[in-house]
């Protein structure tokens, strides 16, 4: 089948690569190059690389509801378009250019996590179970009819990156198979009743209030790792915290004050429990244990974390 694919992470490669060994991809299209990394080069989209090293047309749209689009994508003749994380929301007349529809792969069970961070907001809420849902796209936001679906459970200590991992593998092979049945499936309206939101990731999201339970705090550890990071205050500067656990309370004091958890092991109090950093990074510093920060830092039970806001 002549396909043309839409994407730009990561999350993107694995169905990039099944369509490239089981059909013919007649053009990639992704988002411009932009500035990325510490020194803030420019640099092209994992997407990019990998259609170019396959000697793929690749187009770079700033904005797909400029003029012309729809014209230049025809000219590619594709009879099916797959969309994965591309990043911009597709206008009625770029669905409607190749003649059996426009299928995106998104990584929710529909329509539970509609919008642009379903993977991060379904770990931050404590769901434990995701999924792929393949659909023919509308001009709504994930609103179109559903082909095909996979359940996958969400692991206890899994991050949003980790999961994201699993997911774009997963997302490659359901992929497929709806390709493989496109002339079969009965597409499924989704229930817009049921309907929840996962909007793009801000640094603000990050911010751990202290007051809740340990356990939604390190949920949003989870939710916020590889970005934009769990963040709170400590006497030092802002302090990243990259990987947590959550145990009972050993000590009875305002949320964010550091107590010992016993076997020389030192937690931070919330409204329930203790939160348990593993992994941190204080500002301007690299990623370390919990135990070298406290040294470092000269910190001991009885001082304290503070909410950024």
């Amino acid at each position: 089948m002549r396909v043309l694919f839409y994407g730009t992470p990561d999350f993107a490669l694995p169905t990039l690569e099944a369509l490239l060994a089981a059909h013919e991809v007649v053009g990639v299209v992704t988002q411009p190059d932009r500035p990325a990394g510490r020194g803030q080069r420019v640099q092209p989209s994992p997407v990019k690389r990998r259609a170019e090293a396959a000697g793929v047309p690749v187009l770079q749209p700033a904005r797909l509801r400029d003029p012309g689009w729809p014209e230049r994508l025809a000219a590619l003749h594709a009879e099916v378009a797959v969309v994965v994380a591309f990043g911009q929301i597709l206008p009625g007349a770029v669905l409607e250019v190749p003649g059996r529809g426009s299928i995106n792969v998104h990584a929710s069970l529909l329509p539970r996590y509609r919008g642009a961070a379903p993977i991060a907001w379904a770990i931050i809420r404590g769901e434990v179970e995701t999924g792929i849902t393949t659909f023919q796209m509308d001009p709504g936001m994930d609103t179109g009819d559903m082909l095909l679906q996979e359940r996958v459970p969400i692991g206890s200590e899994e991050t949003a990156g980790e999961l994201a991992t699993r997911l774009s593998r997963v997302g490659a092979e359901v992929l497929l198979g709806a390709l493989e049945r496109l002339d079969s499936l009965a597409p499924m309206p989704q229930d817009h009743a049921a309907a929840t939101l996962a909007p793009r990731l801000k640094k603000e999201d990050g911010w751990l209030r202290l007051n809740e339970p340990a356990p939604i705090l390190v949920n949003r550890v989870r939710g916020c790792n590889p970005w934009p990071g769990a963040a709170v205050m400590a006497p030092g500067g802002r302090l990243l915290i990259w990987r947590a656990t959550a145990g009972p309370a050993t000590a009875a004091a305002a949320p964010g004050t550091l107590v010992a958890a016993g076997s020389g092991a030192v937690g931070v109090t919330t409204g329930g429990g203790l939160l348990l950093p593993v992994e941190v990074q204080p500002e301007n510093r690299k990623v370390m244990r919990w135990g070298e920060f406290l040294r470092g830092a000269r910190l001991a039970p009885g001082a304290h974390l503070t909410n950024i806001a």
